[in-house]
């Protein structure tokens, strides 16, 4: 995958290393300049009347949506790359091309970590949160999701694996870093179960509250391995200067048709609306161009869809 964000990580890193010692706290990365889009021709959209008109006249008196995120997961989130952007990637393109075809400005704001996420849809203070976040039938309780986007779930290790680390049989004793509240930490968790059912040490699961919090604990030498979806892995592991590689690649590492996506509050219009925005992007190439820009074409669904999650 070719990534054109040569400074990216290291930025992100360099930030993390200057606010967190050996903590699991959060980072700060809204210093990190200088990171530009790759350049690419993304089409221009054209305002959908009838989707328009669809927007609860909230949003529409408002004249915008507020998305949340929490916190860069590259390359479809990077927060605080550039001045005039609060956000970069893949997901800042989709949320482009939507706004465009809505006719509506989509504003977005970082909060706090994945849970504050979940809580605040199922308390309905939140509009929209582009993602992609994991499908799961458990989080399909809290939000209703329109998935766009398939993923896979592995290891990011130092580079020659040192410790061996090539799936989750393989991962009792070692240090493992997770973003908290998210899904790689619950199947990590139970594997530290499984392993000391079987006579042999448990996983020393390490939870950080972001991605850069994550690959940092790497990076420093703190993790042996950081579990999480492939795609920002593969980013952080192409912006390492080869002192990372990839781990467990091609198994399912406890994860079946993995789908992520949007999500609003459960019973939102917005769901079917941005389930049709999707569809058209898919139907006038915006979609494939974007995920091409981004070096995702690996996780592209043939089709979007609500709450496709079944695990």
């Amino acid at each position: 995958m070719s990534i054109p964000r040569t400074a990216a990580l290291a930025l992100l890193v360099a930030s993390a290393l200057g606010v967190t010692a050996c903590t699991a706290d959060p980072v700060d990365t809204s210093t990190n300049a200088n990171a530009k889009a790759p350049a690419a021709a993304i089409p221009q959209q054209q305002v959908d009347k009838a989707l328009h008109d669809q927007l609860p006249e909230k949003i529409k008196t408002a004249g915008k949506i507020i998305a949340v995120n929490n916190g860069s997961f590259p390359p479809y989130v990077i927060v605080g790359t550039d001045k005039d952007t609060s956000i970069e990637g893949a997901t800042a393109d989709l949320s482009q091309a939507i706004s465009q075809l809505l006719g509506i400005q989509i504003e977005h704001t970082t909060v706090d970590g994945l849970a504050s996420v979940l809580s605040g849809m199922q308390a309905k203070r939140y509009d929209l949160d582009l993602g992609p976040t994991g499908d799961f039938v458990e989080r399909q309780k809290q939000a209703t999701f329109i998935d766009y986007v398939q993923e896979y779930v592995v290891f990011a290790v130092h580079k020659g694996n040192p410790k061996g680390i090539d799936g989750l049989d393989t991962a009792c004793g070692k240090r493992i870093a997770v973003q908290a509240a998210g899904s790689a930490e619950k199947v990590i968790k139970a594997q530290s179960t499984k392993c000391v059912a079987a006579g042999k040490p448990p996983v020393e699961v390490q939870s950080y509250k972001d991605q850069p919090s994550s690959i940092l604990a790497v990076q420093s030498n703190r993790a042996d391995a950081f579990f999480s979806s492939q795609a920002p892995l593969t980013y952080f592991v192409a912006q390492s200067g080869g002192k990372l590689e990839l781990a467990g690649v091609g198994k399912g590492n406890g994860f079946e048709d993995l789908f992520q996506g949007a999500l609003v509050p459960i019973g939102s219009p917005l769901a079917d609306i941005l389930l049709a925005a999707f569809e058209k992007l898919h139907a006038n190439g915006t979609y494939d161009a974007i995920m091409a820009k981004w070096g995702l074409e690996k996780n592209k669904l043939a089709k979007p869809g609500l709450n496709l999650g079944k695990g």
